[in-house]
């Protein structure tokens, strides 16, 4: 008999694989379903982004292996991106390494750093990745809870004690952050950041700061490399897929000191041969593009935006309208038991799906999410939708 390994224990498909099927069948059967779940950016790259794709690939030497490090051009693209956006200098050579998306870099860090049983910190609400990705390591997951009175932010005091409270000795513990934070939009400011070093150097802590949403609904990008003496405790994982429209070409980066950068390379290495060298010049372009490219992007967000509050306001949902990232994450009203309970009466009696909180974790479990990635159009369609099933309820 033919068994899974012990590692996929408590590991599930991921819930939007779940869903999406669902969802097929549902289209399948006539359903027409309006999906404002996932965030996949709809819009193409810009048109000189694909155009460098389509000529660099035509070029016959560009279609052997790569170096393990990326290409050069790519690596001092994100050099230079980093200190026009952030004013941070990175050494291309040795502070930088590309990725097969950020996704990519979770996994990778984990298998890096985690010992069996080794403590890993994760936020609640968060990306469900950092829990499954930790767990395939081998870690224990800890969850740190975020909470909406504390404005999404831990509270490193209860986290200190939560950490000093363990009797494992380990040589570092991973400590997954996210800001702008994923699900919640809430914004970092820089004594945030400043804090969470210090944090991090008092408690012998590798902080891993997801960074892929800095540029959506958001005037000031910020880097927790940013803060002096970051790199001695913290890298940061960035992305193309939602600043740059390019969720699919799978690019993304690990930005931190040459000792890191050198430990997960020696993982990362024995994974991939490398990433096909038109995308990585594709990709170089895409992060030469300047202010007008992140203002049409936003324009186009905030618009929706505002189509998605009324949605939720029809649906007597409370949020914040400071939001930050390509969603809106609102508190469910106090008559449903919890998130799923009106994601799925909103999917099956108007045909609209909307992602239930608790997927983040349980501190989600009264609230949604919905996402930004869809026309005005489909929005106001969900409205419709919405509206009629209401006068359907009374």
């Amino acid at each position: 008999m033919i068994s899974t390994a012990k590692r996929l224990e408590g590991i599930g498909e991921y819930y939007f694989s779940q869903k999406l099927r669902a969802i097929d069948e549902l289209n399948r059967q006539g359903k027409q379903i309006i999906n404002l779940g996932i965030g996949s950016p709809d819009m193409p790259p810009h048109p000189d982004v694909i155009k460098t794709l389509q000529e660099e690939s035509a070029k016959p030497n560009v279609h052997a292996y790569q170096n393990y490090k990326g290409s050069p051009v790519l690596r001092e693209a994100i050099a230079a991106w980093y200190t026009t956006w952030y004013n941070i200098t990175l050494n291309a050579g040795t502070e930088i390494l590309p990725l097969i998306g950020s996704k990519e870099g979770i996994m990778h860090i984990c298998m890096t750093y985690i010992n069996e049983g080794d403590d890993v910190y994760v936020p609640n609400p968060g990306y469900p990745t950092y829990r499954s990705a930790a767990r395939l390591a081998g870690g224990h997951i800890v969850e740190y809870t975020l909470e909406e009175k504390n404005n999404w932010l831990p509270d490193l005091e209860a986290l200190a004690k939560q950490i000093a409270g363990s009797k494992k000795q380990q040589s570092a513990r991973l400590l997954f952050v996210n800001y702008p934070h994923m699900p919640t939009g809430q914004l970092p400011t820089h004594s945030f950041f400043e804090s969470l070093v210090a944090f991090a150097k008092a408690n012998n802590v590798l902080i891993v700061h997801d960074n892929p949403y800095s540029f959506i609904l958001n005037d000031h990008p910020e880097s927790i490399l940013s803060v002096a003496g970051a790199k001695d405790v913290a890298v940061e994982l960035n992305s193309l897929s939602k600043s740059q429209n390019m969720a699919g070409w799978r690019v993304g980066m690990l930005c931190g000191a040459q000792e890191r950068i050198d430990e997960v390379l020696r993982f990362k290495s024995n994974m991939d041969s490398g990433m096909f060298l038109p995308v990585q010049l594709a990709a170089a372009k895409a992060l030469t593009l300047g202010q007008d490219w992140y203002d049409s992007l936003n324009t186009m967000y905030r618009n929706r935006r505002e189509k998605v509050f009324a949605l939720l306001q029809l649906l007597d949902c409370s949020f914040s309208v400071q939001q930050a990232g390509m969603f809106v994450w609102a508190k469910i009203p106090a008559s449903y038991k919890d998130g799923y309970a009106l994601s799925d009466e909103v999917l099956h009696n108007a045909g609209v799906f909307i992602t239930p909180g608790g997927i983040f974790g349980d501190a989600g479990n009264h609230y949604i999410r919905v996402s930004l990635c869809c026309t005005e159009q489909k929005i106001q369609e969900s409205i419709e939708r919405v509206k009629a099933s209401l006068k359907g309820k009374k």
